[in-house]
């Protein structure tokens, strides 16, 4: 009876974390998703000492006086501040696993696909000094496959895309593996960027990431004909230093997207061309399936069908596919043996 308490306790505590650039996700076993959360911190440069972590650093976006500074510890899709990214989601673990714990949880956490040695080993490192048991890495798009239920130990190609903040990429899976995949450090974050340096360039208008990631969500990628939409920019005037005020349209949107939409659908061509004989009859049949917040931009499914010639649909919750699907290898350790990626692999 105490041993079957013990393990039930032990159970409750395993953890599965899609660690973004965006945003961190927890899912617990027998809880479900129990964290989402901004990957940003803010710290006191002063003393080291964090001011926010989360939504409240998000917030503070752009907003901090001298003495504090705001950290995105993952850029594009990787580690770039490891003492950040340590702190970081030590915070987030400790929000989430109950109190008084006997030993460590085990932990499953999501990867790209060519993630590398030292990548792997960074998150490894930062797992143990967290206080993991156990970790397990597994592909990121194998893990939304799970989460949006689609075959995943069939002999059928499925291909996926998932556009996260940070980075875009491409698999085609089939028998619990990725047969081909690619991807490039350009997402979500990347949008926001050229939205800020033309607002910079045409209209000598300062605005920050918080209110470009606003500006792509509410007007989107293309526009039905003669259903334009508009919205208000305001931010600082460069010349002036007073608060400016313009409008841009989903038309304009469009121009400003397209070369970075472009790199992404290069890339999706790139591991079409890849992929070998078989998996294309399947892709054919099935179509390409949406992931991620990138993947959300409004009117971006109809930009890559009409690019590809090959349906795209979006999984049915593409900003959680992944965690969920890593939530489902808490309950089945036959498949997690089947899908985890060993940490010394390239």
């Amino acid at each position: 009876m105490f041993k079957e308490l013990f393990a039930s306790k032990l159970m409750g505590r395993d953890l599965a974390m899609d660690l973004g650039t965006s945003k961190t996700v927890v899912y617990r076993r027998a809880s479900g998703m129990i964290l989402d959360a901004p990957s940003v911190l803010a710290i006191n440069k002063k003393d080291g000492r964090i001011r926010a972590v989360g939504l409240k650093a998000k917030q503070m976006l752009g907003k901090t006086p001298q003495n504090i500074v705001t950290i995105h510890p993952l850029r594009d899709g990787v580690i770039a501040h490891f003492d950040a990214t340590q702190r970081m989601v030590k915070y987030f673990l400790n929000q989430v696993r109950p109190r008084r714990t006997i030993v460590g949880s085990r932990l499953i956490v999501g990867v790209p696909c060519n993630v590398t040695k030292v990548e792997k080993r960074a998150l490894l490192d930062i797992a143990k000094e967290v206080g993991a048991r156990k970790v397990s890495l597994v592909a990121e798009p194998v893990a939304a496959l799970i989460g949006a239920d689609l075959p995943i130990f069939e002999p059928v190609g499925n291909m996926i895309v998932d556009i996260g903040g940070g980075t875009s990429e491409a698999a085609i899976t089939s028998l619990n593996g990725v047969v081909i995949s690619n991807s490039i450090r350009i997402a979500g974050e990347e949008m926001d960027q050229v939205i800020i340096q033309h607002a910079r360039e045409k209209y000598k208008l300062l605005i920050g990431e918080q209110r470009a990631e606003t500006i792509k969500i509410n007007l989107g990628y293309g526009c039905p004909k003669g259903k334009d939409r508009k919205m208000k920019i305001r931010g600082r005037d460069l010349n002036t230093g007073f608060p400016k005020e313009i409008e841009l349209d989903s038309e304009e949107m469009q121009e400003i997207l397209d070369p970075v939409l472009a790199a992404i659908l290069d890339m999706i061509e790139m591991t079409l061309e890849q992929c070998p004989p078989e998996p294309p009859g399947d892709i054919m049949e099935n179509g390409i399936y949406l992931t991620g917040g990138g993947a959300c931009l409004r009117g971006l499914d109809t930009h890559i069908s009409k690019r590809v010639k090959l349906p795209v649909r979006m999984v049915p919750e593409p900003l959680l596919a992944v965690v969920l699907g890593l939530g489902r290898l808490l309950e089945n350790d036959h498949l997690l043996s089947a899908v985890e990626i060993t940490p010394n692999s390239s």
